[in-house]
This record gives structure tokens, C-alpha cells and sequence, in this order.
């Protein structure tokens, strides 16, 4: 594999990893636009930790990950009062704080940046982002998925039915968090630098789309909208500076005709029984 293939999967690797530490907040009904500043805190938690405390990177990277679960579990209680427009404005404004907080910060290089000593190989950044991947469908599998499922169809019938609303939702807003936490770790190692300035509004703002463009409604949503998003531009470089141009207009044709994603419940049992009608075909 060259060099530009290896880091288009990188580039994918952490494209995905940030698409479902969206995903799973959004699949309780929870629009979280402060996803690069919970990407933000794993960073230099991690950089922090390996740099001046010597940590390793199996432990340093997942102390950054536990920080922006931690730091999640703390803001959730009034943060998820707010529902709809409101809690995404709430999320938003956390994460325009988280990065300003390190914008500022002399510790971590503040608005200079931050060196990150440790360097991990892109096999850790890929293996990070096939065992998000694998844990999100072993969780798939799980009465918890369920139980989001019916919080975002209907909260008040979700309660009726003895499901606690308030703490699913905190659950999956702080898993998130941590997904991206980890994200952020691997990021500030892997390019052995971490900027505040990276971390802002635009990248979250992308990690959403990433998530509705590919379809909320399973759990390979993401990662279809994830390597749409990424691979797309790449394959239309031919364009020159037209690519950019193309592509939004394509997104923009493509979310007013199929507003449900790329990737549906619907289509996968379509797919599923074509799968299984030629087994059941053989005597």
C-alpha cells in the first residue's frame, strides 16, 4: 500500500471514529454539535499524560478517552434538560468553551500548539477505528440500542414503558464523548501535534453530516457516510478546484431526494433476504 493510500485510511480511520461518537447520542434523539471539543479534551489529556508524566500510550490514550467521558457525565445533567434546537445550541456553545479553555491554556502550548513526543503508527489509528466499529455492533445487539431506539421515536411512551429516559440518555452522550476522546488521542499522537484551532465548530458541523448523509437508522450509517465524505473528493481530484463544487452540489441533490440516508433499515433487510434466497435455493 503507497503512502497516500495509507493516509486516506487514516484520514478515514478518525473520520469514523468522530461519525459514531455522533452517531450515539443521535440515536436517542440528541444532536451533539460539541463533538470536537470532547475530541479536543482526549487530546491533550493524552499529549499531556504521555509528554510530561511519561504515561504509555495504552494507558494515555485511554485516560483521554475517560476525561471526555468524565468531563461528559459532568455537563450532561444541565445540558440535557434542553431538547430539539436548544440542546444542539447548548452542545455547540460547550464545545466553542472546551477549545477556547485550551485556545488559552499555557500548559498545553495554548494558541501555539502543543508537540506531542509519542508517535503511534497508522495500524494503532485503524485498529482504534475497527474496534470502535466492532463495539458499536456488539452494542447494536443490545437492549440498550433499543431502548435509545424508542427514546428517540417517543420519549414520554419510552418512560411510560419503565425505561429511564434521563439516564439512557446521559449513558449514551457520555459513551459518545468517550468515543470521541479516544479519537482525539490517537489524533494528537498519530500527527505528533495538537492545536486548539483544529478542534472547532466546522469539524464538528462535518461529523454530523458524516452521520445523516449516511443514515441514522443502522448502525453502518456512519461508516458509509464517513467514507463517502472522505473517499468522494479523493476520486473527484480530477476536477481540480471544480471538486469542491461538484461535490457539495451532489450532497445538497442527494439529501433533498433521500432525506433517510444513504443506509436504511429497509435496505439492509432487502439485502439481507437476497442473501439468504440463494442458500434457501439449494437442495
Amino acid at each position: 500500500m503507497s503512502g497516500y493510500q495509507t493516509g486516506l485510511l487514516v484520514i478515514l480511520s478518525f473520520n469514523v471514529i468522530a461519525a459514531y461518537a455522533v452517531y450515539l447520542p443521535l440515536s436517542a434523539g440528541q444532536l451533539n454539535l460539541g463533538i470536537a471539543g470532547f475530541m479536543a479534551m482526549g487530546a491533550y489529556t493524552a499529549a499531556y499524560l504521555s509528554n510530561e508524566l511519561a504515561w504509555p500510550l495504552t494507558a494515555a490514550i485511554p485516560a483521554g478517552a475517560a476525561a471526555s467521558c468524565l468531563l461528559a457525565l459532568v455537563v450532561a445533567v444541565p445540558i440535557l434538560r434542553t431538547h430539539g434546537i436548544y440542546l444542539a445550541l447548548a452542545t455547540f456553545a460547550l464545545g466553542q468553551v472546551i477549545t477556547a479553555v485550551f485556545l488559552n491554556l499555557e500548559v498545553v502550548g495554548a494558541a501555539a500548539g502543543y508537540q506531542v513526543t509519542t508517535f503511534t503508527g497508522p495500524a494503532t489509528v485503524i485498529a482504534g477505528a475497527a474496534g470502535v466499529l466492532a463495539f458499536m455492533l456488539l452494542l447494536s445487539r443490545t437492549r440498550f440500542a433499543l431502548y435509545l431506539t424508542a427514546i428517540k421515536s417517543d420519549p414520554t411512551v419510552a418512560d411510560l414503558m419503565g425505561i429511564n429516559v434521563r439516564g439512557m440518555q446521559i449513558a449514551a452522550f457520555a459513551i459518545g464523548a468517550a468515543i470521541a476522546g479516544l479519537g482525539g488521542g490517537l489524533y494528537g499522537h498519530h500527527f505528533s501535534f495538537v492545536e486548539a484551532q483544529h478542534f472547532s465548530v466546522a469539524l464538528s458541523v462535518y461529523t454530523v453530516l458524516y452521520v445523516l448523509l449516511g443514515g441514522t437508522q443502522t448502525v453502518f450509517g456512519p461508516l458509509v457516510g464517513a467514507a463517502f465524505f472522505t473517499l468522494l473528493p479523493e476520486l473527484l481530484r480530477a476536477s481540480q478546484g471544480w471538486r469542491y463544487v461538484f461535490f457539495a452540489l451532489f450532497i445538497i441533490g442527494f439529501m433533498a431526494t433521500r432525506p433517510q440516508g444513504l443506509i436504511t433499515a429497509d435496505l439492509l433487510r432487502v439485502f439481507r433476504r437476497s442473501r439468504r434466497a440463494p442458500e434457501a435455493a439449494q437442495p
